[in-house]
C-alpha cells in the first residue's frame, strides 16, 4: 500500500490558499459595498422631494390608494414584480447584460419603479455606468427604508405625464376630468403608458401613438392576469369612443 500523505500535502495547501484567498476577496468587496451603501444619499426625504418637486411644477400629491387602477397599470408595464423584488429585479438586470454583450440598442427595460424613483429624485437622467450604479444602490436603499406602496405613490406623483402635468393627479384630472382613484381601466391604463416617452405619446397632440402604448399596457395587465382579454379590449375601445369629447387629437378631428 502506497503512502500518498506527501502528495496530498501540497494540494491542501493549494487549496487553503485559495479559501483563503477567497475570503479576502468576499471581504474586500463587502467593505467596497458597504463604503458606497455609506456614501449615498440618505432616502428618508424622498417623500419631501417630490413634494417640492410638485410645489416647483404647480402638481398636487395624488394619495393613490394601493390598490388605485393607474397603480397597478403602471406595475404591469414598467415592473410587473415590483411587489417582490428588492429594488432591483435580477431576471432584468440579466436582460440588460445579455442586451449590452449582444450589442443590442435601445433599452431592454432593466430599470425598476425604486430605479426610476431615484433617478427622478436624486440622479437625474445620468446614463453613464457610475450614474446606473448610483441608481441601482438607491433602488435597494428606497426599498429598504419605505413601504412598496409609498414607492409606488411616490413614483405615480414624481412623474411627467406630458402636455405639462407633472404627477398622476394633475395629469388624471387634467386628460380625464376626474381624481386618479375614480378612474376605469381605460384612462389608467392610458395614463400608465405616457410616462416612458411623455411628449411622443401625448394624446392631445399624438393620440394614434398613445392608443399603441396603451393597446402593449393594456396586453401586460392581460399577461399579469389583472385583466381578461374581454375587458382589456372593453376598455380599450371604451376611451376610443371618448377621445374627441376628451381633445384628444385624433385622425378624424386633425382632418375636421
Amino acid at each position: 500500500m502506497h503512502d500518498t500523505g506527501p502528495a496530498r500535502r501540497p494540494r491542501r495547501r493549494r487549496l487553503r490558499r485559495a479559501v483563503v484567498a477567497l475570503v479576502l476577496v468576499v471581504g474586500a468587496l463587502a467593505v467596497l459595498l458597504a463604503l458606497a451603501w455609506l456614501a449615498l444619499p440618505d432616502v428618508g426625504d424622498a417623500r419631501a422631494r417630490v413634494d417640492a418637486l410638485l410645489a416647483s411644477r404647480h402638481g398636487r400629491p395624488a394619495h393613490l390608494a394601493p390598490g388605485a387602477l393607474v397603480g397597478r397599470s403602471a406595475v404591469a408595464v414598467e415592473d410587473q414584480r415590483f411587489w417582490a423584488h428588492h429594488g432591483i429585479d435580477p431576471r432584468s438586470v440579466v436582460r440588460v447584460v445579455v442586451a449590452a454583450f449582444d450589442g443590442q440598442a435601445g433599452d431592454p427595460g432593466g430599470s425598476t419603479i425604486p430605479q426610476q424613483l431615484a433617478k427622478l429624485l436624486y440622479t437625474g437622467d445620468r446614463r453613464d455606468p457610475l450614474g446606473k450604479l448610483e441608481q441601482v444602490g438607491l433602488a435597494v436603499k428606497l426599498s429598504a427604508r419605505w413601504p412598496k406602496a409609498d414607492i409606488l405613490a411616490m413614483y405615480l406623483d414624481a412623474a411627467y405625464f406630458g402636455h405639462g402635468y407633472w404627477g398622476v393627479a394633475s395629469a388624471s384630472r387634467g386628460y380625464f376630468h376626474a381624481a386618479p382613484q375614480r378612474l376605469g381601466w381605460a384612462e389608467a391604463s392610458l395614463l400608465a403608458g405616457l410616462v416612458q416617452a411623455p411628449s411622443a405619446y401625448e394624446p392631445t397632440t399624438h393620440f394614434a401613438a398613445a392608443r399603441r402604448r396603451q393597446r402593449h399596457v393594456l396586453d401586460r395587465l392581460v399577461a399579469t392576469g389583472e385583466l381578461t382579454r374581454p375587458k382589456a379590449d372593453a376598455a380599450y375601445d371604451a376611451l376610443g369612443r371618448r377621445a374627441r369629447r376628451l381633445g384628444f387629437r385624433t385622425v378624424a378631428s386633425a382632418s375636421g
